[in-house]
Order: C-alpha cells, then structure tokens, then sequence
C-alpha cells in the first residue's frame, strides 16, 4: 500500500517516462504528456527522440548512451521540442533498471520543468550592464594587487640572487623571505573573506532566480532588494581587496564607528544565509559603543561568527537556531559585543585550539581554519582588544573587548 502512494507521489510532482533498452517509450505518465502535448497513445511504441530538439548535439546523446549502457545514471539538464513546435527544458536523471541477473532490462527517467527558471535568466540582462561595471572595477583592483604581488615576487629573486651570490645583507635576504610568506598568507586570507561573500550572492542570486513564483509588483520589489543586496556584496569584497593592500602600510588611517552599526552591517550582508537557513538574531544595545579602528575589518569578524555557527546549525540540526548579540561596556569602562549562539557549543577538547591558523573540523569544502585565525589577529593588531571563547547552556558565546577610545551613550 505504501509501495503505491509512493509510486503516485512521484508520478503527480515529476515528468517520467521508461523506454526498453533500444530507447522505445514503454510508460509515459501525464505530466510527460502535458509538458510535450503529446498523448500516451503517439509516445508509447515510439523511439524516445520523438522530443529531441535539432539544436541538442549528437555528441550530447551519444554521452547518454554511453553512461546508462555502464550502468551508471546520467543526469543533465535537456533542451525538448513539444508537439507543437515549442521548446522546453527538463532537468533530466536516467537510470538503468536492471534484472534479477544484473542485466540492464529497461530504462526510467525522472525529469522536472525548469523552462519558467531559463527563461527568467534572460530578464536579468536587463541589469547585466550595470553590473558588469562593478565586476571590471572589481577585476582592476584585484589585476592591480597581482601586478603588485608579482613585482613583488620579482624583486625578491633578484634580491635573493644577489644575496646568495655576495653572501652579503642576510638579514635584508631574510626579511624580504618572510615577507613574501606574509604575502601568501594574505592571499589566503582573501580566498577566506570572500567565501562567504561568495556563497551570500550565490543565495541571492538563487532568489532573484525563483521570481516568477511571485506577481508583478512583487517581482519588482524583490528584484530591486535583491540587485541592490547583490551590489552591496561585491562592494564587500571590493572592500577586502583594498584592505589587504593596506594591511603593511603603517600609515593605514583608522576611523570612529559604533559596535551597533558595524553589528548591523554584518547581520545585513548575511541576509540571505540567515533567510535561508531560518536563523533568528538579535541583536541587543544596552549601551552603543563608538570605537576606533578598521570598520571593514571587524564588520568581517562579526560575519565570520555568524558564519561559523551557521555550519554548527546545519551540522548538528537544530531546529530553533538562535544567534544573539550583545553590546554594552564593562565595569573598567571598555567597549564589550559577544556573538553567542544555541548550536550545540565546541567540544572541551579543542576549545583552545580554535583560534590556531588552518585548524577546523570542517571538512575542506566549508571551512579552512583560517576565520578565527583571522578574527583574532584583527582584534589583537588593529583593534588592540581580546576575543574569547566560552560554552554556554546549548551553544557557544565569543567575547570580544576592546578599549574605547572614544564613547557615547546610545
């Protein structure tokens, strides 16, 4: 009995059709007759290329039949040509059913309509232009700091040629060395803030994507939120690109900003995580702190919190995914924000190592131990505080101090 309900639910919510081992349909449910037009009684007895479109390469087809024929499925998204001469796309998995015997006996494909999503991609033109601006811009910035890097790297073989030739300035020799290291640390670096960015544009994006769900008003406002969201992002990782280049210049200036409005950037630029994955946050100002230092900077120490929870949210599953910050100041008057969340805590064990560069218990593809490697060195070097972490009741609670240069009431 189960056996049939769940026979009927995937025939109601996809497109499927089976064909014998020479590709002639045997089965073809109604949703595969609706989105071809044709009936059951044209399909079944014909070859399946009955909806092949012309402009599909042979090539496509022939890397069909050969996976399926290894028993192996094959999934890709397929361009069609309904009944009626027009075309559809279908998000398409085969997979050889096989006997007894392990003999291939016939073949189900299980596809679902992606036209409507296609066809929204060609709207987003509309702002391709404007945003193919920032991207050059984006591009000159980080073609700039290359040509530095490898002017850079250059000088330094010049240098270290002469140094290995006249066995003369070892510890010039040995300082340009470790400043190349610091240089592939921060490239590092980079590729670590801009994961995030990355994977926030990619959700937004995936939003702006699902649009035609919504009415035309709807898919107005959203569409300009989401634009302007996708916009605020890049800059974000303009940003980065010009903090790194000043990383090793001292006179690098620092600015006066409020913990509340650099909190806010934060929760604002994860958006589209937090949406995603339902997280709740609040953020709660007992008393807004303006403090001096890198603005940019610690706004991504804030992201990286909120990050990294997040992955504990999603590892561990929790339900009711809270994340809660704090603003407010000490007893001997020093600006105080702690990031605290319900996802589970850190193990006892590791809790001291957290903040040692490239250790993580992520696997490679989410995490690479560089975050609070990264947090607390802008904490300690450019914002001249402290951040600990402690366990709470359900979770974890990082505390960040920093010395108030200049304060005022909320």
């Amino acid at each position: 009995m189960k056996l049939e309900q769940y026979q009927s639910a995937v025939e109601n919510s996809n497109i499927i059709s089976k064909t014998d081992i020479n590709g002639i349909i045997t089965f073809v449910n109604e949703e595969f007759c609706k989105i071809s037009g044709y009936s059951k009684e044209e399909l079944v007895g014909k070859n399946h290329n009955i909806v092949r479109h012309p402009d599909v390469l042979s090539s496509t087809f022939k890397e069909l039949w050969q996976t399926i024929l290894q028993k192996k499925a094959y999934k890709s998204t397929v361009k069609n040509l309904a009944k009626d001469g027009t075309t559809f796309y279908v998000n398409t998995t085969v997979f050889p059913i096989l006997d007894e015997v392990g003999d291939i006996e016939e073949f189900i494909a299980i596809r679902y309509d992606v036209t409507q999503s296609i066809c929204l991609t060609e709207t987003l033109v509309l702002k391709e232009k404007e945003l193919e601006q920032l991207n050059v811009t984006l591009e000159q910035r980080v073609d700039e700091q290359t040509k530095e890097l490898l002017d850079l790297n250059q000088t330094l073989e010049e240098r270290v040629k002469e140094e290995v030739e006249k066995n003369r300035e070892k510890d010039r020799f040995l300082f340009q060395q470790s400043r190349l290291a610091s240089m592939g640390e921060m490239i590092a670096n980079i590729a670590h803030q801009w994961r995030q960015p990355l994977s926030e544009l990619n959700i937004t994006l995936y939003k702006m994507n699902k649009l035609y769900h919504r009415t035309e008003t709807e898919q107005d406002l959203f569409f300009e939120d989401s634009y302007e969201h996708a916009k605020k992002i890049i800059n974000k990782m303009s940003d980065t690109i010009e903090d790194f280049r000043n990383f090793f210049r001292p006179e690098r200036q620092s600015e006066i900003f409020s913990l509340s409005f650099v909190a806010q950037e934060a929760v604002d630029i994860m958006r589209g995580t937090i949406e995603e994955n339902q997280i709740e946050i609040r953020v709660v100002v007992k008393n807004d702190i303006q403090v001096k230092g890198y603005f940019n900077e610690f706004s991504q120490v804030i992201i990286n919190l909120i990050n990294n929870s997040n992955d504990a949210f999603c590892g561990k599953k929790i339900k009711n995914k809270l994340i809660s910050i704090e603003i407010d100041t000490s007893i001997d008057g020093d600006a105080i924000i702690k990031v605290c969340d319900n996802a589970g805590g850190i193990d006892k064990n590791i809790l001291d190592n957290i903040f040692e560069p490239y250790f993580t218990t992520k696997h490679s593809s989410v995490g690479t131990g560089l975050g609070l490697y990264m947090s607390e060195m802008i904490i300690k070097n450019s914002m001249m505080g402290t951040i600990v972490a402690t366990n709470i009741n359900k979770g974890v609670c990082f505390t960040i101090t920093i010395p108030i240069k200049i304060t005022k009431g909320a």
